[in-house]
């Protein structure tokens, strides 16, 4: 089966001004957040969880990869090693699936005690490759079949040279590997998550570091795409009109509105980016499959942010569903980029 996400990185390189726009569903949390990534309970009882269940989950990733609308379904290794390796629902379908390929301790979230998100990140990697790209796996259907080929990397850098000396040694052992194994990967930078030393301009310090990183990158290990917090226009025109070879995309991030959600997108598109990954904003949608729909109308440029709110309002609606916020809430930015 031909991959949408294959398919439009080749018409990306061979045009950089053609329309194509990749789009992610991020089903990692469960890398970070502990009990609470499945997310919670829209209706909870008085007994049990409030979360939802990691069975809940997967069931939710298993309905977009039917609707078929996202290019890539980011998953943990134990998710993918189901899904992917054991059910081989990829094998029929136009998404690729892919895994996250290291956890550093920024992302290390679970729990209202912990507290490592709130020190310097140190790069870490639970993931084996081999087990990751179902080579290893005890349900793999042949012995050296390959059900993953691609992960995303993060690294965050902190302005401090041993903490970032770390982490960028880290990605290039990781390219090392990535490259002798044939396994591909996108590569995602996020902002200081506890920078030791003041920065003035963080916008610019994320676009500086990322641009000299790739300048000692050649193209066997060269990340497909990037995802980066948006943080607003002037700062994504600037870098996507530094490389026109790079492919630029956007995290999701969590809080706001529909509206929030649905413009960070339409905006971002505007300004540079060819992809978006969202994940808690599709996890927390009353409706999944109707909130990717509207992503999707988005990114294709085929609808507005205003009209996509409607139309989710509309979809929920038709499905019987009580949406969190009322349409007139819902349509109005909470959040500034």
């Amino acid at each position: 089966m031909k991959k949408t996400l294959d398919e439009k990185l080749s018409r990306i390189a061979a045009d950089s001004a053609c329309k194509d726009f990749i789009l992610a569903d991020a089903k990692d949390a469960d890398m970070a957040y502990g009990l609470a990534a499945p997310g919670h309970k829209h209706s909870p009882t008085e007994m049990g969880s409030p979360f939802r269940s990691i069975q809940d989950y997967r069931a939710n990733i298993r309905e977009i990869i039917e609707q078929g609308l996202v290019d890539i379904m980011l998953m943990s290794v134990s998710t993918s090693d189901l899904i992917a390796t054991t059910e081989r629902l990829f094998d029929a379908s136009a998404m690729t699936p892919a895994i996250r390929a290291n956890d550093a301790t920024d992302i290390w979230l679970h729990g209202t005690q912990a507290h490592y998100g709130k020190m310097p990140a140190v790069p870490f990697r639970t993931a084996l490759l081999d087990e990751a790209m179902g080579t290893i796996s005890a349900g793999c259907a042949a012995k050296g079949q390959v059900s993953v080929d691609i992960g995303l990397y993060s690294v965050t850098l902190n302005n401090d040279v041993s903490y970032d000396h770390l982490t960028l040694s880290a990605y290039r052992s990781f390219r090392e590997e990535s490259f002798r194994k044939g396994f591909r990967h996108f590569l995602e930078v996020f902002p200081p998550n506890a920078m030791v030393n003041p920065i003035g301009d963080i916008p610019r310090f994320v676009s500086d570091a990322l641009v000299r990183l790739l300048a000692g990158v050649g193209s066997g290990t060269r990340p497909l795409f990037l995802k980066i917090p948006y943080f607003g226009p002037a700062a994504m025109e600037q870098l996507a009109s530094y490389d026109s070879s790079l492919v630029v995309g956007i995290l999701g991030g969590s809080a706001g509105t529909t509206f929030d959600a649905f413009n960070m997108l339409w905006e971002a598109r505007k300004y540079g980016a060819r992809a978006a990954l969202f994940g808690r904003k599709i996890n927390m949608a009353e409706h999944q499959p109707s909130f990717v729909e509207q992503l999707r109308a988005l990114a294709d440029g085929n609808t507005v942010p205003a009209e996509a709110v409607k139309d989710y309002h509309g979809a929920l609606k038709r499905l019987g569903i009580p949406p969190l916020r009322s349409l007139a809430e819902d349509s109005q930015p909470l959040c500034s980029n």
